[in-house]
Protein backbone atom coordinates (compact mmCIF):
# COMPACT_ATOMS: atom_id res chain seq x y z
CA UNK A 1 0.00 0.00 0.00
CA UNK A 2 2.81 2.37 0.91
CA UNK A 3 4.50 1.60 -2.41
CA UNK A 4 1.30 2.51 -4.29
CA UNK A 5 1.16 5.80 -2.35
CA UNK A 6 4.73 6.72 -3.33
CA UNK A 7 4.09 5.83 -6.94
CA UNK A 8 0.97 7.95 -6.98
CA UNK A 9 2.79 10.87 -5.38
CA UNK A 10 5.61 10.58 -7.91
CA UNK A 11 3.13 10.44 -10.77
CA UNK A 12 1.43 13.57 -9.45
CA UNK A 13 4.75 15.37 -9.16
CA UNK A 14 5.75 14.54 -12.74
CA UNK A 15 2.27 15.53 -13.93
CA UNK A 16 2.67 18.95 -12.34
CA UNK A 17 6.12 19.31 -13.88
CA UNK A 18 4.84 18.37 -17.31
CA UNK A 19 2.11 21.00 -17.05
CA UNK A 20 4.54 23.76 -16.08
CA UNK A 21 5.04 26.35 -18.79
CA UNK A 22 8.44 27.51 -19.99
CA UNK A 23 9.24 30.88 -18.42
CA UNK A 24 9.11 33.79 -20.81
CA UNK A 25 11.67 36.60 -20.84
CA UNK A 26 10.76 39.40 -18.41
CA UNK A 27 8.61 42.26 -19.67
CA UNK A 28 11.12 44.96 -18.79
CA UNK A 29 8.84 47.78 -19.87
CA UNK A 30 6.08 46.83 -17.43
CA UNK A 31 8.58 46.09 -14.67
CA UNK A 32 10.43 49.40 -14.93
CA UNK A 33 8.03 51.73 -16.71
CA UNK A 34 7.21 53.68 -13.55
CA UNK A 35 10.83 53.94 -12.46
CA UNK A 36 11.82 55.01 -15.97
CA UNK A 37 9.58 58.06 -15.70
CA UNK A 38 11.61 59.44 -12.82
CA UNK A 39 13.80 61.80 -14.81
CA UNK A 40 15.72 64.42 -12.95
CA UNK A 41 18.46 64.91 -10.38
CA UNK A 42 17.40 61.80 -8.44
CA UNK A 43 18.62 59.48 -11.21
CA UNK A 44 22.27 59.44 -12.22
CA UNK A 45 23.12 59.68 -15.94
CA UNK A 46 24.73 56.52 -17.32
CA UNK A 47 27.95 56.24 -19.32
CA UNK A 48 28.35 53.13 -21.50
CA UNK A 49 31.96 52.08 -22.20
CA UNK A 50 32.58 49.31 -24.77
CA UNK A 51 35.49 46.89 -24.81
CA UNK A 52 38.36 46.38 -27.22
CA UNK A 53 37.18 46.55 -30.87
CA UNK A 54 33.96 48.12 -29.55
CA UNK A 55 34.39 51.66 -30.93
CA UNK A 56 34.39 52.68 -34.57
CA UNK A 57 37.67 54.21 -35.72
CA UNK A 58 38.05 56.61 -38.64
CA UNK A 59 40.97 58.43 -40.23
CA UNK A 60 40.62 62.10 -39.33
CA UNK A 61 42.30 63.19 -42.57
CA UNK A 62 40.47 61.14 -45.19
CA UNK A 63 37.36 59.97 -43.34
CA UNK A 64 38.34 56.37 -44.17
CA UNK A 65 36.65 53.83 -41.89
CA UNK A 66 39.50 52.07 -40.11
CA UNK A 67 37.42 49.77 -37.89
CA UNK A 68 33.67 49.13 -37.65
CA UNK A 69 32.71 47.15 -40.76
CA UNK A 70 33.98 44.39 -42.97
CA UNK A 71 33.17 45.37 -46.52
CA UNK A 72 34.78 47.06 -49.50
CA UNK A 73 34.66 50.47 -47.79
CA UNK A 74 36.52 49.36 -44.67
CA UNK A 75 40.27 49.35 -44.16
CA UNK A 76 41.86 46.11 -45.31
CA UNK A 77 45.12 44.98 -43.65
CA UNK A 78 46.20 43.44 -46.97
CA UNK A 79 46.48 46.92 -48.47
CA UNK A 80 49.69 48.58 -47.23
CA UNK A 81 48.34 52.12 -46.81
CA UNK A 82 45.33 50.79 -44.89
CA UNK A 83 47.42 48.46 -42.74
CA UNK A 84 49.39 51.55 -41.70
CA UNK A 85 46.13 53.28 -40.78
CA UNK A 86 45.22 50.42 -38.45
CA UNK A 87 48.62 50.14 -36.76
CA UNK A 88 49.99 52.66 -34.29
CA UNK A 89 53.23 54.50 -35.13
CA UNK A 90 56.54 53.11 -33.91
CA UNK A 91 59.64 55.22 -33.30
CA UNK A 92 62.72 54.71 -31.16
CA UNK A 93 63.35 57.11 -28.32
CA UNK A 94 59.76 58.36 -27.98
CA UNK A 95 57.29 57.31 -25.25
CA UNK A 96 54.18 55.41 -26.28
CA UNK A 97 51.74 58.23 -25.61
CA UNK A 98 53.78 60.55 -27.87
CA UNK A 99 53.35 58.22 -30.85
CA UNK A 100 50.21 59.72 -32.39
CA UNK A 101 48.34 59.33 -35.67
CA UNK A 102 45.18 60.85 -37.17
CA UNK A 103 42.81 57.96 -36.35
CA UNK A 104 39.91 58.99 -34.11
CA UNK A 105 37.03 57.18 -32.35
CA UNK A 106 33.62 57.69 -33.95
CA UNK A 107 31.02 56.27 -31.57
CA UNK A 108 30.42 52.89 -29.96
CA UNK A 109 29.97 49.90 -32.22
CA UNK A 110 26.27 49.18 -31.60
CA UNK A 111 26.21 47.00 -34.73
CA UNK A 112 28.96 45.62 -36.95
CA UNK A 113 28.32 45.59 -40.69
CA UNK A 114 29.73 42.55 -42.49
CA UNK A 115 29.53 42.13 -46.27
CA UNK A 116 31.12 39.05 -47.77
CA UNK A 117 29.79 39.44 -51.32
CA UNK A 118 28.18 42.32 -53.25
CA UNK A 119 24.56 42.69 -52.16
CA UNK A 120 24.94 40.29 -49.22
CA UNK A 121 25.48 41.75 -45.77
CA UNK A 122 24.63 41.11 -42.15
CA UNK A 123 24.70 43.35 -39.07
CA UNK A 124 25.38 41.31 -35.92
CA UNK A 125 24.51 43.08 -32.68
CA UNK A 126 27.42 44.33 -30.65
CA UNK A 127 26.45 46.78 -27.90
CA UNK A 128 22.98 47.65 -29.14
CA UNK A 129 21.43 45.49 -26.41
CA UNK A 130 22.92 47.57 -23.60
CA UNK A 131 21.65 50.76 -25.21
CA UNK A 132 18.23 49.21 -25.80
CA UNK A 133 18.02 48.03 -22.19
CA UNK A 134 18.93 51.47 -20.91
CA UNK A 135 16.32 52.94 -23.27
CA UNK A 136 13.64 50.83 -21.59
CA UNK A 137 14.82 52.30 -18.30
CA UNK A 138 14.29 55.83 -19.59
CA UNK A 139 17.96 56.52 -20.35
CA UNK A 140 18.00 58.48 -23.61
CA UNK A 141 21.31 58.03 -25.38
CA UNK A 142 22.91 61.32 -26.43
CA UNK A 143 24.50 60.14 -29.68
CA UNK A 144 21.40 58.33 -30.91
CA UNK A 145 19.24 61.33 -30.04
CA UNK A 146 21.47 63.93 -31.67
CA UNK A 147 21.87 61.76 -34.76
CA UNK A 148 18.10 61.46 -35.09
CA UNK A 149 18.21 57.66 -34.87
CA UNK A 150 15.62 57.80 -32.05
CA UNK A 151 13.27 60.70 -31.37
CA UNK A 152 13.81 61.58 -27.73
CA UNK A 153 12.79 65.20 -28.29
CA UNK A 154 15.28 67.16 -26.20
CA UNK A 155 15.47 64.46 -23.55
CA UNK A 156 18.84 62.92 -24.42
CA UNK A 157 21.05 63.97 -21.56
CA UNK A 158 20.67 60.86 -19.36
CA UNK A 159 22.82 58.32 -21.27
CA UNK A 160 26.18 58.76 -22.97
CA UNK A 161 28.58 56.57 -24.91
CA UNK A 162 32.29 56.90 -24.27
CA UNK A 163 33.95 55.81 -27.50
CA UNK A 164 37.73 55.56 -27.45
CA UNK A 165 40.70 54.44 -29.51
CA UNK A 166 41.04 50.93 -28.12
CA UNK A 167 44.46 50.48 -29.74
CA UNK A 168 46.02 52.85 -27.24
CA UNK A 169 46.85 52.26 -23.58
CA UNK A 170 43.99 51.98 -21.08
CA UNK A 171 45.77 54.69 -19.08
CA UNK A 172 45.52 57.19 -21.94
CA UNK A 173 41.86 56.34 -22.37
CA UNK A 174 41.20 56.63 -18.64
CA UNK A 175 42.56 60.18 -18.79
CA UNK A 176 40.26 60.91 -21.74
CA UNK A 177 37.36 59.38 -19.79
CA UNK A 178 38.08 61.89 -17.04
CA UNK A 179 37.91 64.77 -19.51
CA UNK A 180 34.74 63.33 -21.03
CA UNK A 181 33.09 63.09 -17.60
CA UNK A 182 34.03 66.68 -16.75
CA UNK A 183 32.53 67.97 -20.00
CA UNK A 184 29.42 65.81 -19.67
CA UNK A 185 28.99 66.81 -16.05
CA UNK A 186 28.78 70.48 -17.03
CA UNK A 187 26.18 69.63 -19.69
CA UNK A 188 23.97 67.64 -17.30
CA UNK A 189 24.27 70.21 -14.52
CA UNK A 190 23.16 72.94 -16.94
CA UNK A 191 20.15 70.82 -17.95
CA UNK A 192 19.25 70.23 -14.29
CA UNK A 193 19.34 73.95 -13.57
CA UNK A 194 17.25 74.73 -16.64
CA UNK A 195 14.67 71.98 -16.18
CA UNK A 196 14.43 71.58 -12.41
CA UNK A 197 16.15 74.57 -10.85
CA UNK A 198 18.55 72.10 -9.27
CA UNK A 199 22.14 73.22 -8.74
CA UNK A 200 23.54 70.19 -6.91
CA UNK A 201 26.49 68.10 -8.02
CA UNK A 202 25.95 65.42 -10.69
CA UNK A 203 27.39 61.93 -10.37
CA UNK A 204 27.39 59.17 -12.96
CA UNK A 205 26.80 55.44 -13.15
CA UNK A 206 29.03 53.46 -15.51
CA UNK A 207 28.29 50.27 -17.47
CA UNK A 208 31.55 48.95 -18.96
CA UNK A 209 32.13 45.83 -21.04
CA UNK A 210 35.39 43.88 -21.25
CA UNK A 211 38.45 46.17 -21.57
CA UNK A 212 36.20 49.16 -20.87
CA UNK A 213 36.14 47.94 -17.28
CA UNK A 214 39.94 48.15 -16.99
CA UNK A 215 40.15 51.80 -17.96
CA UNK A 216 37.15 52.46 -15.68
CA UNK A 217 38.92 50.90 -12.72
CA UNK A 218 42.06 52.94 -13.42
CA UNK A 219 40.02 56.14 -13.67
CA UNK A 220 38.26 55.45 -10.37
CA UNK A 221 41.58 55.05 -8.57
CA UNK A 222 43.74 57.70 -10.21
CA UNK A 223 41.50 60.12 -12.07
CA UNK A 224 43.41 61.78 -14.92
CA UNK A 225 46.91 60.86 -13.76
CA UNK A 226 49.24 59.31 -16.32
CA UNK A 227 51.63 56.56 -15.31
CA UNK A 228 54.84 58.16 -14.01
CA UNK A 229 58.12 57.63 -15.82
CA UNK A 230 60.08 54.63 -14.63
CA UNK A 231 58.58 51.96 -12.42
CA UNK A 232 56.62 54.11 -9.98
CA UNK A 233 52.86 54.24 -9.53
CA UNK A 234 50.48 57.19 -9.61
CA UNK A 235 49.10 58.49 -6.32
CA UNK A 236 46.07 56.48 -5.20
CA UNK A 237 43.63 59.33 -4.58
CA UNK A 238 40.31 57.88 -5.85
CA UNK A 239 39.84 61.10 -7.82
CA UNK A 240 37.62 59.46 -10.43
CA UNK A 241 35.43 57.88 -7.77
CA UNK A 242 34.35 61.37 -6.71
CA UNK A 243 32.27 61.57 -9.91
CA UNK A 244 30.83 58.04 -9.89
CA UNK A 245 28.36 56.12 -7.73
CA UNK A 246 27.51 52.79 -9.41
CA UNK A 247 29.86 50.78 -11.61
CA UNK A 248 28.78 47.69 -13.56
CA UNK A 249 31.62 45.66 -15.10
CA UNK A 250 30.61 43.04 -17.67
CA UNK A 251 33.07 40.34 -18.71
CA UNK A 252 36.08 42.44 -17.73
CA UNK A 253 39.44 40.59 -17.85
CA UNK A 254 40.67 41.99 -14.56
CA UNK A 255 43.34 39.28 -14.38
CA UNK A 256 43.97 39.21 -18.12
CA UNK A 257 43.28 36.72 -20.90
CA UNK A 258 45.77 34.23 -22.32
CA UNK A 259 44.02 34.67 -25.69
CA UNK A 260 45.70 38.08 -25.96
CA UNK A 261 49.10 36.39 -25.87
CA UNK A 262 48.14 34.11 -28.75
CA UNK A 263 47.00 37.07 -30.85
CA UNK A 264 50.18 39.04 -30.17
CA UNK A 265 52.26 36.02 -31.17
CA UNK A 266 50.35 34.82 -34.20
CA UNK A 267 47.98 37.58 -35.31
CA UNK A 268 44.20 37.52 -35.54
CA UNK A 269 42.00 35.60 -37.97
CA UNK A 270 38.40 36.75 -37.51
CA UNK A 271 36.85 34.62 -40.27
CA UNK A 272 38.18 32.79 -43.33
CA UNK A 273 36.65 35.51 -45.54
CA UNK A 274 38.33 38.44 -43.77
CA UNK A 275 42.02 39.25 -44.13
CA UNK A 276 44.27 38.31 -41.23
CA UNK A 277 45.61 41.01 -38.93
CA UNK A 278 49.33 40.14 -38.69
CA UNK A 279 51.10 39.87 -35.36
CA UNK A 280 53.31 42.88 -36.14
CA UNK A 281 50.25 45.08 -36.70
CA UNK A 282 48.59 43.99 -33.43
CA UNK A 283 51.93 44.31 -31.66
CA UNK A 284 51.91 48.08 -32.16
CA UNK A 285 48.89 48.38 -29.81
CA UNK A 286 49.78 48.83 -26.10
CA UNK A 287 46.23 47.94 -25.01
CA UNK A 288 46.59 44.29 -26.05
CA UNK A 289 49.66 43.83 -23.84
CA UNK A 290 47.62 45.28 -20.97
CA UNK A 291 45.19 42.37 -21.49
CA UNK A 292 47.88 39.79 -20.71
CA UNK A 293 47.51 37.59 -17.59
CA UNK A 294 49.68 37.93 -14.51
CA UNK A 295 52.88 35.96 -14.04
CA UNK A 296 51.95 35.16 -10.43
CA UNK A 297 48.99 33.13 -11.70
CA UNK A 298 51.41 30.72 -13.40
CA UNK A 299 49.75 30.63 -16.80
CA UNK A 300 52.77 30.62 -19.14
CA UNK A 301 54.57 27.29 -18.86
CA UNK A 302 57.86 25.91 -20.13
CA UNK A 303 57.42 23.20 -22.80
CA UNK A 304 58.31 20.50 -20.24
CA UNK A 305 55.64 21.90 -17.91
CA UNK A 306 58.24 22.68 -15.24
CA UNK A 307 58.13 26.28 -14.10
CA UNK A 308 56.24 29.41 -15.16
CA UNK A 309 57.62 32.24 -17.26
CA UNK A 310 57.18 35.99 -16.89
CA UNK A 311 54.73 37.09 -19.61
CA UNK A 312 56.04 40.65 -19.49
CA UNK A 313 59.74 39.82 -19.66
CA UNK A 314 61.19 41.31 -22.85
CA UNK A 315 63.92 38.64 -22.97
CA UNK A 316 61.30 35.87 -22.99
CA UNK A 317 59.66 37.46 -26.03
CA UNK A 318 62.95 38.08 -27.80
CA UNK A 319 64.42 34.63 -27.19
CA UNK A 320 61.24 32.89 -28.36
CA UNK A 321 60.77 35.38 -31.21
CA UNK A 322 57.17 36.27 -30.41
CA UNK A 323 55.17 38.98 -32.14
CA UNK A 324 57.27 41.99 -33.05
CA UNK A 325 60.39 39.95 -32.23
CA UNK A 326 59.60 37.31 -34.85
CA UNK A 327 61.90 37.62 -37.91
CA UNK A 328 59.03 36.19 -39.99
CA UNK A 329 57.20 39.49 -39.40
CA UNK A 330 59.81 41.27 -41.55
CA UNK A 331 57.42 41.62 -44.49
CA UNK A 332 54.74 43.17 -42.26
CA UNK A 333 57.30 45.53 -40.72
CA UNK A 334 58.33 46.67 -44.20
CA UNK A 335 54.69 47.65 -44.78
CA UNK A 336 54.34 49.41 -41.41
CA UNK A 337 57.70 51.22 -41.64
CA UNK A 338 58.06 52.06 -45.34
CA UNK A 339 60.37 55.01 -44.73
CA UNK A 340 62.89 52.99 -42.71
CA UNK A 341 65.56 51.45 -44.96
CA UNK A 342 66.83 48.00 -44.10
CA UNK A 343 65.35 45.02 -42.28
CA UNK A 344 67.81 45.43 -39.41
CA UNK A 345 66.76 49.02 -38.71
CA UNK A 346 63.09 48.08 -38.85
CA UNK A 347 63.64 45.17 -36.47
CA UNK A 348 65.45 47.45 -34.00
CA UNK A 349 62.45 49.81 -33.99
CA UNK A 350 60.05 46.89 -33.52
CA UNK A 351 62.03 45.47 -30.58
CA UNK A 352 62.18 48.91 -28.95
CA UNK A 353 58.39 49.25 -29.32
CA UNK A 354 57.83 45.76 -27.93
CA UNK A 355 59.91 46.50 -24.85
CA UNK A 356 58.07 49.78 -24.23
CA UNK A 357 54.70 48.03 -24.48
CA UNK A 358 55.75 45.31 -22.01
CA UNK A 359 57.10 47.85 -19.51
CA UNK A 360 53.91 49.88 -19.81
CA UNK A 361 51.73 46.79 -19.27
CA UNK A 362 53.66 45.78 -16.14
CA UNK A 363 53.24 49.26 -14.69
CA UNK A 364 49.54 49.32 -15.57
CA UNK A 365 48.97 45.93 -13.95
CA UNK A 366 50.70 47.08 -10.77
CA UNK A 367 48.51 50.18 -10.67
CA UNK A 368 45.18 48.37 -10.93
CA UNK A 369 46.20 45.26 -8.95
CA UNK A 370 47.23 46.97 -5.73
CA UNK A 371 44.59 46.08 -3.10
CA UNK A 372 42.45 49.09 -2.22
CA UNK A 373 38.93 49.73 -1.01
CA UNK A 374 37.02 52.45 -2.89
CA UNK A 375 35.06 55.17 -1.09
CA UNK A 376 31.91 53.87 0.58
CA UNK A 377 29.67 55.80 -1.83
CA UNK A 378 30.91 53.77 -4.81
CA UNK A 379 29.28 50.40 -5.56
CA UNK A 380 31.12 47.93 -7.76
CA UNK A 381 29.16 45.11 -9.45
CA UNK A 382 30.46 42.38 -11.75
CA UNK A 383 28.73 40.18 -14.34
CA UNK A 384 30.85 37.28 -15.56
CA UNK A 385 30.45 34.01 -17.42
CA UNK A 386 31.45 30.69 -15.87
CA UNK A 387 29.85 27.97 -18.02
CA UNK A 388 32.22 27.76 -21.02
CA UNK A 389 35.66 26.17 -21.21
CA UNK A 390 38.03 29.12 -21.56
CA UNK A 391 41.81 29.07 -22.14
CA UNK A 392 43.73 29.93 -18.98
CA UNK A 393 47.28 28.66 -19.54
CA UNK A 394 49.65 28.13 -22.45
CA UNK A 395 52.94 26.40 -23.22
CA UNK A 396 55.69 28.68 -24.49
CA UNK A 397 57.01 27.53 -27.86
CA UNK A 398 59.17 29.11 -30.52
CA UNK A 399 57.21 31.75 -32.48
CA UNK A 400 53.96 30.65 -30.87
CA UNK A 401 52.18 29.47 -27.74
CA UNK A 402 49.93 26.42 -27.34
CA UNK A 403 46.91 26.36 -25.07
CA UNK A 404 47.62 23.94 -22.25
CA UNK A 405 44.73 24.37 -19.82
CA UNK A 406 41.12 25.54 -19.80
CA UNK A 407 38.78 26.51 -16.98
CA UNK A 408 35.26 27.94 -16.61
CA UNK A 409 34.66 31.36 -18.12
CA UNK A 410 32.83 33.08 -20.96
CA UNK A 411 34.99 31.67 -23.76
CA UNK A 412 37.31 34.69 -23.71
CA UNK A 413 37.66 35.78 -20.08
CA UNK A 414 38.13 33.07 -17.43
CA UNK A 415 36.02 33.23 -14.30
CA UNK A 416 39.09 33.60 -12.09
CA UNK A 417 40.25 36.60 -14.15
CA UNK A 418 36.92 38.41 -14.05
CA UNK A 419 36.75 38.28 -10.24
CA UNK A 420 40.57 38.56 -9.99
CA UNK A 421 40.85 35.45 -7.85
CA UNK A 422 44.40 35.35 -6.49
CA UNK A 423 43.93 31.70 -5.44
CA UNK A 424 44.27 30.69 -9.09
CA UNK A 425 48.06 30.83 -8.99
CA UNK A 426 48.08 27.82 -6.67
CA UNK A 427 45.07 26.21 -8.44
CA UNK A 428 43.51 25.86 -5.01
CA UNK A 429 40.19 27.04 -3.61
CA UNK A 430 40.68 25.87 -0.05
CA UNK A 431 40.64 29.44 1.23
CA UNK A 432 37.87 31.97 0.69
CA UNK A 433 38.06 34.34 -2.27
CA UNK A 434 41.16 36.51 -2.21
CA UNK A 435 40.81 39.44 -4.61
CA UNK A 436 42.41 42.89 -4.64
CA UNK A 437 39.08 44.24 -5.92
CA UNK A 438 36.50 45.12 -3.26
CA UNK A 439 33.38 43.76 -4.98
CA UNK A 440 29.97 44.78 -3.68
CA UNK A 441 28.23 42.18 -5.83
CA UNK A 442 29.23 39.40 -8.25
CA UNK A 443 26.83 37.70 -10.67
CA UNK A 444 27.55 34.68 -12.88
CA UNK A 445 25.68 34.05 -16.12
CA UNK A 446 25.80 31.06 -18.47
CA UNK A 447 26.70 33.23 -21.45
CA UNK A 448 29.52 33.96 -23.88
CA UNK A 449 31.69 37.07 -23.69
CA UNK A 450 29.43 39.19 -25.89
CA UNK A 451 26.33 37.19 -24.94
CA UNK A 452 26.61 38.58 -21.41
CA UNK A 453 25.35 41.93 -22.70
CA UNK A 454 22.42 40.28 -24.51
CA UNK A 455 21.06 38.07 -21.70
CA UNK A 456 17.61 38.89 -20.32
CA UNK A 457 18.89 38.19 -16.81
CA UNK A 458 21.58 40.84 -17.24
CA UNK A 459 19.09 43.39 -18.65
CA UNK A 460 16.61 42.84 -15.80
CA UNK A 461 19.26 42.98 -13.07
CA UNK A 462 20.97 46.01 -14.60
CA UNK A 463 17.80 48.09 -14.62
CA UNK A 464 16.97 47.08 -11.06
CA UNK A 465 20.45 48.04 -9.90
CA UNK A 466 20.43 51.41 -11.65
CA UNK A 467 16.82 52.43 -11.06
CA UNK A 468 15.65 50.79 -7.87
CA UNK A 469 18.63 50.34 -5.56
Amino acid sequence: MRRIFYLAAAAGFFFLCSCATTPKPPDLKSLYDEAAQRHGPGTNPVIVIPGILGSRLVDGNSGQLVWGAFDRKAANPKRPEEARLMALPMERGRPLRALRDQVRPDGSLDTLRVSFFPGVSIEPKAYVNILATLGVGGYADQLLGEAGAIDYGTDHYTCFQFAYDWRRSCVENAVLLGEFIEDTKRLVEAENRRRFGYSGEVKFDIVAHSMGGLLTRYYLRYGKQQLPKGEGLPRLNWAGAQNVEKVVLVGTPNGGSISALGQLCEGLDLTPLIAQYPAALLGTMPSIYELLPRTRHRVLLEPDGDGALDLLDFHVWKSREWGLANPKQGKALAVLLPDVPGAGARRAIALDHLEKCLVNARQFHSAIDRPATPPAAVRLTLYAGDATDTPVAATAGQHKVTIAESAPGDGTVPRYSAIMDERFGSRSAKEKLNSPIAWDDVNFLFESHLGLTQAETFSDSLLFFLLEQ
